[in-house]
């Protein structure tokens, strides 16, 4: 069996994959179908209520659908986020047209139905590993959220509680039930 080329960052920067999401892990090319719309919803919610917060208190940069982020080099590994946060501090001035050569400070991930535990496993440790602080992994099936930090805490919330930016993002709340 011979093993499948291995794809450079600036290679998947310029492909065209119509109709599809792509990320890179370890050099090899993951396509996926896109999200339904629920999972679209979800994230669009989500991203409006941390982006009128951050804005307000001029924290940083929130970007939404998929923004590349280069985890790792030779080989690379380029992953999207549904939703991601950089501190003011850490964003790149001015922001790049590729994509950043950095782990956002929050990360968060809508499962899809067709999500495998393994592979949003796999993800979030990519994410942690690379130095994100916080990531939220929202599960619309379940009314649930998995929140990883990078010490290697982790807690569950329900609909009934909100998410927290902690030190991430200070002074943000958003009860779940709003998003789900």
């Amino acid at each position: 069996m011979v093993p499948p080329a291995t794809v450079t960052a600036d290679e998947l920067y310029h492909m065209h994959l119509p109709d599809k999401r792509a990320e890179l892990v370890k050099g090899v090319l993951m396509v996926r179908e896109p999200p339904g719309l629920r999972h679209g919803a979800i994230a669009a919610r989500l991203v409006t209520h941390l982006s009128t917060h951050v804005d307000a208190a001029g924290l940083g940069v929130v970007v939404v659908g998929d923004t590349g982020f280069v985890l790792e080099r030779g080989p690379d590994t380029v992953r999207g986020p549904d939703v991601a946060f950089i501190s003011r501090e850490r964003a790149p001035e001015p922001l790049p047209a590729s994509y950043a050569e950095l782990a956002p400070d929050l990360v968060v991930e809508v499962l899809s139905p067709n999500d495998r535990p393994g592979e949003v496993l796999a993800k979030v440790g990519d994410w942690l590993s690379a130095g994100t602080r916080l990531v939220w992994v929202v599960d619309p099936e379940r009314r649930q959220t998995r929140v990883y930090r990078a010490d290697g805490s982790e807690s569950l919330l329900r609909d009934t509680d909100a998410l927290d930016g902690e030190d991430v993002v200070p002074g943000f709340t958003c009860p779940l039930s709003t998003l789900l």
